[in-house]
């Protein structure tokens, strides 16, 4: 049951970036629509032990998940055009039942929201007003939703990726 409600709610999420990132391509150079191909998948890290006894890690896709394993999220997108797109901007939601842990992205800026995706800021500029009226900095455990702005242009036939990192409460 909860497998299914971590793949259902990223697929969800995956179906929201795709919107998101059809609605906020602009490219430099007129690219067309769809000109973005993105792919989006949840993985898990486990530990291999090959043939001469060495721990490796690995990921895999999430079969099972429970309370305090790290699943990673990533979304590739490729530019499947012939000419350069610019303007990327890949959001995605921070699944229910999860705590964010950590994002990357080549050549990115990362920012986060704490409002159901309203509004994005770096974390320090994020306050929290907590139910007495006080307020604080925001900490991971706010975050609902993390989007990455691409800088430059992606290159014709260029593909790259975001990933975040979350562990299940």
């Amino acid at each position: 049951m909860f497998k299914h409600t971590i793949y259902k709610q990223y697929f969800i999420s995956a179906l929201c970036t795709a919107a998101l990132l059809t609605a906020f391509v602009l490219p430099a150079h007129a690219a067309d629509p769809g000109s973005i191909k993105i792919t989006s998948f949840a993985e898990i890290e486990i530990t291999v032990v090959d043939k001469e006894g060495k721990a490796q890690i690995q990921r895999t896709p999430v079969d099972t998940a429970v309370p305090g394993d790290e699943i990673i999220y990533t979304t590739t997108f490729e530019n499947i055009i012939n000419k350069p797109a610019g303007n990327i901007v890949i959001t995605n939601p921070i699944p229910n039942a999860t705590t964010y842990r950590s994002a990357s992205g080549a050549n990115t800026e990362i920012t986060f929201s704490i409002d159901g995706g309203n509004k994005y800021a770096a974390p320090d500029k994020l306050i929290v007003t907590t139910s007495e009226g006080n307020t604080r900095p925001a900490m991971p455990s706010d975050y609902t939703h993390l989007r990455w702005a691409y800088k430059g242009e992606l290159g014709a036939g260029k593909t790259s990726q975001v990933s975040f990192r979350t562990v299940i409460k």
